[in-house]
């Protein structure tokens, strides 16, 4: 009896184990993932639907940015939350915002999909594929609620990003399509009005009377002024039949060639005309071209001809005051005699004190002034005796001849005088520009001159003005040669005293730089030293280095500052690049030092320090700061590291966004959700 009594309390014994090893068995820790999409614990997929779920969220990661990673367990403890087991575990694989995890509880009846906050999905979206699948899990049905979840996450495979873009591009091209409709619609309706208005221009140009006018206008103008051109041409040669028959071929000999003149350029009008009337098709614009130069030879023409019909008929109102006309010309000509009688010693006192090429323009004028006497003194004659003869004609034209000849004289005697007074003046400028250059020449003794070109010119000048002063005292002088070598001495020694001028502005300019950027590079060193000495634990050599030439290059600019300004500024924007370098790799160096937190009864507790990683008195201030560096070395820092075997994802590991906690950059799992099925 006591035996079996045993045997039964031990086969209860037996089945409460059991019972408890199945319970514990069906728990499931938070877990590591395995390193495809799909991690089973629960066993509830066999290796072809393991296979197909794999291929269809390895698609879902083809198709769009986001990633879905799935666990099957057989229930979730510690926690036992499906929305904190989730959570833990995602944090713990370090999932990044575009990575989103389903975790199914087969036994436990549970499913949830762990999302970042800053993720591309809601949280009501991702409400509504929980509500989705959680009918397929209930059924069992784990390879249809995954693949859905996966549809619902991709949603449409881009086709809506497609139709989007599509509607964009149609848009696009319709309204391409409209604005070209416009656009030859105006190219149609500008070449009719071009056709309507021939080659006028679309804008009138201010300086082209004609760019107002249509083809048609211009046409009818050419055809008005050459037929007016013609008939002034005929009227005239009839005219200057009568003239040479009244005054004889020489008094109108000039009026012949203005004549002549004019039927050259009828001729060319004709020619123009006869190729625009010819069987040969010619452009709008030839046609518009050659009507406008008709136009113009008319007016050509028309000034020619009224030109000589001007002085036809100042010539019969000398013939009609012929007695009058003739006592005036001998009065003017009475007048010139004195004039003539100073023209000689006025030219001989030029002779004396100026030189030959001086005067060359008045050399023979008082020659030339008595043979301009002599002709007026034969026309009055010739004049008084038509007069006498009745010959009035003859008597106007010889009236006219005396006229211009004493005119002619008298100039010929007032250019010797002119002459004189001019080179008077200009005596005058040159005693002016010598005073002027002698200052030129002694400011620029005063202006810096490192290359010499100032002396050069300066020499040049010298030697320049020097030589001009002789000819201005010499007997005889050319003054205009002297003011031409002092004008082009003024320039020259200008633009020498100009660019010494520029040179001491660069220079000043040149200083001042320098001094800025020295100011800015010793700040500049100052700061990095400064940086790098307190966080010289975790600051490598590059910085170090960086620092040591921009202190050297420093050095050297100050060494240089006064004797050479140029490298100095080179010194000194080298120290303040460097510098920079300096501050920049340092920088990098306290980024990749990221050491994790150390546990208070580690370095903390030895020092009594906080553990904090970036405050004065905790032990990562310490190590930035270099105090306990020989500790250290190599910089290590803890941290969670990454699991070893990475993600099926493009051949690579995926980014993560997660830190040692759990937090990424703002974001942060924890909605609340979760579904029973």
């Amino acid at each position: 009896m006591t035996k079996r009594w045993l045997t039964l309390g031990a086969l209860a014994l037996a089945v409460a184990t059991g019972a408890l090893s199945a319970s514990a068995a069906s728990a499931t820790d938070p877990l590591t993932l395995d390193s495809g999409y799909v991690t089973d614990q629960a066993g509830v997929l066999s290796p072809t639907e393991e296979e197909q779920v794999e291929s269809r969220l390895q698609e879902l990661t083809d198709n769009s940015s986001a990633d879905l990673f799935v666990v099957l367990v057989d229930d979730f403890t510690d926690p036992n939350d499906s929305v904190e087991w989730a959570d833990q575990v995602a944090n713990d694989n370090r999932l990044g915002p575009d990575q989103y995890l389903l975790a199914i509880a087969v036994d436990g009846r549970s499913l949830y999909i762990s999302a970042d906050s800053s993720g591309p999905l809601s949280d009501g979206q991702l409400a509504a594929i929980e509500d989705a699948i959680a009918p397929l899990a209930g059924d069992g049905d784990w390879v249809g609620a995954i693949t859905l979840a996966a549809d619902e996450i991709q949603g449409d495979g881009g086709a809506g990003a497609l139709r989007v873009t599509l509607i964009v591009v149609g848009v696009v091209a319709a309204a391409l399509l409209i604005w070209l409709i416009v656009a030859l619609v105006r190219r149609a309706r500008r070449t009719a009005a071009i056709r309507e208005r021939g080659a006028m221009p679309e804008t009138p140009d201010p300086a082209d009377p004609f760019s107002t006018l249509t083809d048609a206008q211009v046409e009818q103008q050419a055809g008005v002024a050459l037929v007016r051109a013609d008939d002034a041409i005929t009227s005239s040669r009839e005219e200057l039949g009568f003239a040479v028959a009244q005054y004889g071929e020489g008094a109108t000999a000039e009026f012949s060639r203005a004549v002549d003149e004019a039927k050259a350029k009828i001729a060319e009008a004709f020619d123009l005309r006869q190729k625009l009337d010819d069987e040969i098709e010619d452009s709008v614009h030839d046609r518009r071209a050659w009507h406008i130069r008709i136009i113009r030879l008319a007016d050509e023409i028309d000034e020619i001809l009224d030109d000589n019909t001007e002085a036809f008929d100042e010539l019969r109102r000398l013939e009609q005051n012929a007695p009058q006309e003739l006592e005036r010309v001998r009065r003017e000509r009475a007048d010139l005699t004195p004039l003539l009688a100073s023209a000689a010693p006025a030219l001989a006192a030029l002779v004396a004190t100026y030189d030959q090429a001086a005067l060359i323009t008045v050399t023979d004028n008082p020659a030339q002034a008595q043979e301009r006497a002599a002709l007026a003194d034969r026309a009055i004659d010739a004049a008084a005796q038509a007069l006498a003869n009745g010959r009035t004609g003859e008597a106007a034209f010889a009236i006219r001849t005396a006229e211009q000849a004493v005119a002619q004289a008298a100039q010929l005697i007032q250019a010797i005088t002119a002459l004189g007074t001019e080179l008077t003046g200009i005596e005058a400028q040159a005693q002016a520009l010598v005073a002027e250059l002698q200052g030129d020449v002694a400011a620029a003794a005063q202006l810096p001159d490192p290359t010499g070109a100032l002396a050069s010119a300066t020499q040049t000048v010298t030697a320049q003005l020097q030589r001009a002063q002789a000819d201005l005292v010499a007997t005889p002088r050319n003054p205009q040669r002297a003011l031409d070598a002092l004008t082009a001495a003024n320039a020259q020694i200008d633009g020498a005293i100009a660019h010494g001028h520029e040179a001491v502005e660069r220079a000043r300019r040149a200083q001042q730089l320098l001094e800025q950027t020295l100011a800015q590079a010793a700040s500049e060193v100052r700061a990095a030293r400064e940086f790098i000495e307190t966080r010289r634990g975790t600051v490598g050599s590059t910085a170090r280095t960086r620092l040591a030439a921009a202190d050297a290059a420093l050095t050297q600019a100050l060494t240089l500052r006064t004797s050479d300004v140029e490298k100095a500024l080179a010194e000194a924007q080298r120290a303040l690049d460097l510098a920079r370098q300096a501050t920049s790799a340092a920088q990098a160096d306290l980024r990749a030092y990221t050491p994790g937190g150390y546990p208070d009864d580690g370095w903390g507790g030895v020092f009594g320090g906080s553990g904090s990683r970036s405050g004065g008195s905790g032990i990562g201030g310490d190590i930035l700061g270099g105090i306990i560096g020989g500790l250290l070395a190599g910089g290590g820092g803890g941290g969670s590291s990454r699991r070893s075997s990475g993600w099926r994802s493009s051949g690579g590991f995926r980014s993560s966004g997660f830190g040692g906690g759990g937090s990424r950059g703002g974001g942060g799992r924890g909605r609340s959700g979760g579904r029973r099925f």
